[in-house]
């Protein structure tokens, strides 16, 4: 069976606080008011247009926000209701940051490996610690515990905690991880399923023997991270390929690997500026995989400049094997809008020597205007059928469950959002009994700090 595909529900805060340093369209659209609602309901409809194409497609749920036990952490105390209007009268900005809805981008999840190529024949991942933006660091308890929750099987699956955080002055033992936005698996035909072999190729932003580095924007992805996750599921070494990502890419906005190269069965389809040392990547990406086994569909800076690809998110598609073998480009509308663009894609498609067959466009523009497309949105998982049978299947959708899901966002999710409204107490009793309520419909338990104790809950209803 081909992977499947997990979507991350876009949470009920919402919001463009510009905290993704080196995400341009995070930054441009700092401050504007946003529409959980339609985001969520956006995010909905990838995924149904994902199982329509006859793919097996699954969603995890958003995290607590605003975070409560991170600011009680920092010293923070009294009510939820107290604690909230303290912070947001001393320091708005750690407001927004526990506010921050970015675990909708589940492509930062975890590095995903699949027991075709693991040692002990096991599915493994490994949380991604996100340790470069403050407001993304906060997430990995509990994703973790929620793929735990999603994959039970402790037979076939293992779910690791994240590598160690802290920041080393030696590259060679520094393990800042960014999860699958920075890892491609490659196989020898259009396929990426669970019971194939395959290639893992994981692009890094920065190591210890790096020759050049980016000057502007952080390198957030190191080689010694990568090289751990690789060990950590005992991949064989002969089939992983490292590569450093363009130092000038990351400047123009280009901050995980998948904003600028996609990769799917045996094709990579990238802009020309992906990688530091073009050619010797390509090269080592067709010996790991073998003979002329791979296709590279690439795109040069005439075709698309790097700030095109940045304001498009061309590469920031999901690139799909359907049913019948072919493979689906589905693209943010962004890229239909772009001239240039548009006939860039229109050219790989037409191109008969690739499987790419056809380009669809969606509407996910809450989540681009805050710096993710449709890769961003999604964590691939190459599964077995017997990986399928034992996960929690309430986490899949199909047309009832996503008829649910819509009622739960129409229900639960405001219209729109303002930025001083993460500090009203009612938001985040609305968003706790909102994720209450989605934990029974996914049947997940108890993944939620808030769910965990009765404190929290009780300070809050004094108020």
């Amino acid at each position: 069976m081909p992977e499947v595909n997990f979507d991350g529900l876009v949470g009920p805060t919402h919001s463009y606080a510009g905290l993704s340093y080196g995400n341009k369209a995070s930054s441009n659209n700092q401050g504007a008011v946003s529409y959980p609602r339609a985001a969520a309901l956006q995010g909905l409809a990838k995924m149904e247009a994902v199982a329509a194409l006859g793919l097996v497609q699954g969603v995890l749920p958003p995290h607590e926000r605003p975070h409560l036990p991170t600011l009680r952490a920092r010293g923070y105390s009294g009510s939820d209701a107290e604690v909230l209007a303290k912070v947001a009268r001393e320091d708005p900005v750690l407001l927004a940051r526990v506010s921050s809805a970015s675990a909708m981008w589940t492509a930062n999840a975890a590095t995903v490996l699949p027991s075709a190529d693991t040692r002990d024949g096991r599915l493994h991942f490994i949380t991604a610690n996100l340790r470069e933006m403050f407001h993304r660091a906060i997430e990995p308890a509990v994703t973790a515990r929620v793929l735990a929750a999603v994959f039970p099987d402790r037979a076939r699956v293992a779910v690791h905690e994240a590598l160690p955080a802290a920041k080393s002055n030696d590259l060679s033992a520094d393990f800042g991880d960014e999860g699958a936005a920075n890892h491609t698996r490659f196989t020898t035909s259009a396929t990426n399923g669970g019971e194939v072999n395959g290639v893992h190729f994981f692009v890094y932003g920065a190591a210890a023997d790096s020759a050049r580095v980016p000057a502007k924007f952080p390198a957030r992805q190191t080689r010694a991270a990568s090289q751990r996750v690789a060990q950590l599921a005992a991949l064989d070494p002969e089939r992983c390929v490292y590569a450093q990502q363009n130092a000038d890419a990351i400047d123009a906005g280009v901050f995980h690997n998948d904003v600028i190269a996609v990769g799917n069965g045996s094709m990579l389809f990238c802009h020309e500026l992906a990688f530091e040392h073009r050619q010797e990547t390509h090269a080592a990406l067709r010996r790991a995989i073998g003979g002329d086994a791979l296709c590279i569909a690439e795109v040069t800076r005439d075709e698309v400049t790097l700030e095109e690809a940045v304001q498009s998110y061309l590469f920031n598609s999901q690139l799909l094997t359907t049913p019948d073998g072919s493979m689906t480009l589905l693209c943010p509308s962004e890229c239909a809008e772009n001239p240039r663009v548009r006939a860039a894609i229109d050219r790989v498609v037409a191109d008969a020597g690739n499987p790419l067959s056809r380009a669809l466009f969606m509407d996910v523009r809450e989540s681009m205007r805050n710096g993710g497309g449709p890769a961003c949105l999604r964590l691939r998982v190459p599964m077995t059928a017997q990986e399928l049978a034992s996960m929690n299947r309430a986490a899949l959708v199909d047309a009832p469950k996503l008829a649910l899901l819509r009622a739960w966002v129409q229900r639960r999710y405001r219209e729109t959002l303002r930025a001083e409204e993460h500090a009203d107490p009612a938001l985040l009793r609305e968003s706790r009994d909102a994720l209450d309520e989605l934990t029974t419909i996914l049947e997940l338990g108890s993944v939620y700090d808030f769910q965990r104790t009765t404190d929290s809950q009780a300070s809050l209803g004094a108020h």
